[in-house]
């Protein structure tokens, strides 16, 4: 059984300059952060610009990862249409994946029912376990703590949340519940900025964006936070903060992809509606690699 722990970056795609997905830079990619030293790869999520890939795109970059990476692979198969969401996630399972990350669904606004519905149907389609993601900037919603934790409880498969909500109040309830109820079930930040006070609520890592770029770093930071070394997790991350706010210069993953490029790593550009960093961004952004040394 996979053991939800340590760094998860959420995998840039990389695209060729006429639109394809760079397989071979793809590969690359992966090689670059278990290099790093990542608990895992977390493809096609936000970042992987899943909302701008084909359903045939979608399925060529998780089988592509799931074919060269040696570290267990999370691949985001959520969706706002279940039939898609139940396609997406069997075809993980069957490409070998350890797990699949489910956004709540989008745009739909589900109400508490049809949610449940919606998470039940994916998870009697798979035996492996699901990783559930709120982001309600990104949705329109967010899952509340009693609603997270009657998901956790009522669909065995559901073993964990990567959690974007940006509230520590509602993440220290759902770490406080699972932990009273005895439940398999595992809190990762899905924010960089919020790794370490999420960690310090007992949270066991980060789906990150910085990893893209600083593998090494943030599993270093990771690794000492689990160790219980607080005062050198403090200082890392100090000195990656940064970074973290230049991953979020405009909408990701464009900053991400352009820092990705400036460090000879293969991105290609973000697909429409994203468009290219701004000239005053990428020189900001330019700037913090330097400083850290990354460029």
């Amino acid at each position: 059984m996979l053991k939800i722990e340590g760094v998860y970056p959420a995998l840039i795609t990389p695209f060729t300059a006429d639109d394809e997905i760079d397989k071979e830079g793809l590969r690359r990619l992966v090689e670059y952060v278990i290099e790093g030293g990542v608990a895992g790869i977390v493809p096609c999520g936000t970042t992987g610009e899943s909302a701008t890939l084909s359903h045939e795109e979608h399925k060529r970059v998780i089988d592509v990862v799931v074919d060269c990476s040696k570290v267990p692979v999370i691949a985001g198969t959520g969706s706002n249409n279940t039939k898609e969401a139940v396609e997406f996630t069997k075809h993980a399972a069957d490409a070998g994946a350890d797990a699949c990350l489910l956004i709540t669904p989008y745009y739909n606004k589900p109400n508490v029912k049809g949610l449940k519905e919606h998470f039940k149907i994916i998870g009697d389609s798979v035996d492996i376990p699901l990783i559930l993601y709120n982001i309600p900037s990104r949705t329109g919603q967010n899952v509340n703590a009693e609603t997270m934790v009657a998901l956790a409880s009522e669909i065995t498969n559901i073993k964990g949340v990567k959690e974007a909500s940006g509230d520590l109040k509602q993440i220290g309830a759902i770490i406080r519940s699972v932990t009273e109820q005895g439940l398999d079930f595992t809190v990762v930040a899905g924010d960089d900025f919020l790794t370490l006070p999420i960690m310090s609520l007992g949270g066991k890592g980060v789906i990150s964006v910085a990893a893209n770029i600083a593998p090494r770093e943030m599993s270093e930071m990771v690794a000492t936070m689990l160790k219980g070394d607080m005062e050198k997790a403090k200082e890392i991350n100090i000195r990656l903060f940064s970074l973290f706010e230049a991953m979020f210069l405009e909408t990701n993953p464009i900053p991400v992809k352009c820092a990705a490029e400036m460090m000879g790593l293969p991105a290609g550009h973000v697909r429409l509606p994203l468009g290219a960093l701004s000239k005053e961004n990428e020189e900001k952004l330019r700037k913090v690699l330097e400083g850290l040394g990354m460029i």
